[in-house]
């Protein structure tokens, strides 16, 4: 079945900016809360928010197999689960009715009052209800810095890194969409020099530039993904900010790995960018040496050019730009993840979702991590008022964007913007 919907020529009769992030070859998926205080499945062009629970109630949708409640949720399990037959039958339907050439909807008013709305008069939620999510270490770039800062330098690499895509199960029940502020946390550290710990707020409190992929559901138990079929149950893509405690984690990383360094807090972007939007924008991925195992081998192009910046913003402040990477770097891609999380026979659902680990590239700047950026904190970076960073302070908002370009068309993901606040304090009695 052909993608319509990623013709660059197409244009749409709602109004779309220059260099916007959602122009109709997009047509990203979404949860939000409408003017009436009714929790809605949507999508989103340009600076509009398009109802799609109630476009299928006025039976803009009716050649297509669909329940009739599938929009009228407070999340996209259910639709994620009628697989990429349905996610793109319905992409092309939404890019018919908002084609400019198209006045089934265009000039009728009534309708357009009830369908649309401006971002300003909706409130995001998160898409999905996640059960589940994992965390990769698939950039080399990142994995190498890691290692030559606290392993050896000439070994900077652990023997399986190589071999497979190293990653480990985190905390749904904290990830959180995007403007919802976060708190800075509490835990055991191990002060220099000392031989004992103690117990109060992190002082290197970091942003990871990630993004994640959500996947439908896959698979039974005991049942394996193959890698070049991988990608036919991945809905799409958001961007991630996997917000980490370092000195938290030093201490307690072994022998099992992150824990409660990672999961007070990880934030997403809320609109869905799927699969068939990102398909003109493959490339290659980095060459694998030494080639994987058979299972792990895979055809074609796996990588994806997406361009990534983040923004470090004060209270009161001017936003400073702080690195600039790419998704092409990763080593390990989504098929090769999704093939080796399933080859002992895991079982992925609707709503999983997988966290690519940090990327960062070949420079400094645009490495995805304060840790790495200022190296541990020996080399500050100064924001544009003046003042400097070796991680994130109390009040200042972390803003990751991301976008795709090609052929006079962009693809974005809007952003994921959070601020960190400082230690919760309690108001219970």
């Amino acid at each position: 079945m052909p993608i319509k919907s990623n013709d660059p020529a197409k244009k749409s009769w709602l109004p779309v900016r220059d260099n916007s992030d959602f122009p109709i070859q997009n047509i990203p998926f979404g949860v939000f809360l409408t003017r009436d205080d009714i929790i809605t499945i949507g999508t989103r062009i340009g600076d509009h928010a398009i109802d799609l629970g109630a476009l299928h109630q006025m039976g803009y949708f009716k050649d297509i197999p669909l329940t009739d409640d599938i929009f009228l949720q407070d999340t996209l399990n259910d639709f994620i689960s009628d697989g990429k037959k349905t996610w793109r039958l319905v992409r092309n339907r939404i890019s018919e009715i908002f084609d400019a050439n198209n006045s089934e909807l265009k000039n009728n008013e009534e309708h357009k009052k009830i369908v649309l709305f401006t971002m300003d008069e909706i409130e995001m939620q998160l898409p999905v209800q996640i059960g589940d999510y994992t965390d990769f270490y698939s950039s080399k770039e990142h994995a190498t810095n890691v290692g030559k800062m606290f392993r050896d330098p000439e070994n900077a690499l652990l023997p399986n890194w190589l071999h497979i895509p190293v990653g480990y199960h985190g905390r749904s029940s904290s990830i959180v969409p995007s403007g919802t502020p976060i708190h800075r946390p509490m835990g055991q550290t191990l002060p220099a020099g000392s031989d004992e710990p103690i117990y109060g707020p992190s002082k290197l409190v970091d942003f990871e530039l990630e993004m994640a992929f959500i996947t439908t559901d896959a698979n039974i138990l005991g049942e394996t993904i193959p890698v070049n079929e991988a990608e036919n149950y991945i809905f799409g893509m958001v961007l991630f900010n996997d917000w980490s405690a370092r000195d938290i984690q030093k201490w307690e990383y072994v022998p099992l790995g992150p824990f409660l360094a990672k999961n007070f807090a990880s934030s997403i972007s809320p609109w869905i960018v799927t699969m068939d939007a990102l398909e003109p924008f493959r490339v290659e991925s980095p060459k694998q040496e030494p080639q994987p195992l058979p299972y792990l081998q895979q055809v074609g192009k796996k990588g994806f050019d997406i361009n990534l910046e983040v923004d470090i913003t004060p209270e009161k402040g001017e936003p400073t730009t702080v690195t600039k990477s790419n998704f092409k770097y990763m080593y390990w891609t989504m098929s090769q993840q999704l093939a080796h999380h399933t080859v002992n026979g895991c079982k992925v659902n609707s709503g999983d979702m997988m966290g690519s680990g940090t990327i960062s590239g070949p420079t400094q700047d645009s490495y995805g991590s304060m840790l790495e950026l200022t190296w541990r904190g020996e080399k500050p970076l100064k924001l544009k008022d003046g003042t400097e960073r070796k991680f994130i302070q109390d009040l200042d908002t972390v803003t990751i964007r991301g976008f795709c370009e090609k052929s006079g068309v962009r693809i974005g993901f809007g952003e994921v913007a959070s601020k960190l606040l400082p230690v919760f304090q309690s108001k219970k009695k």
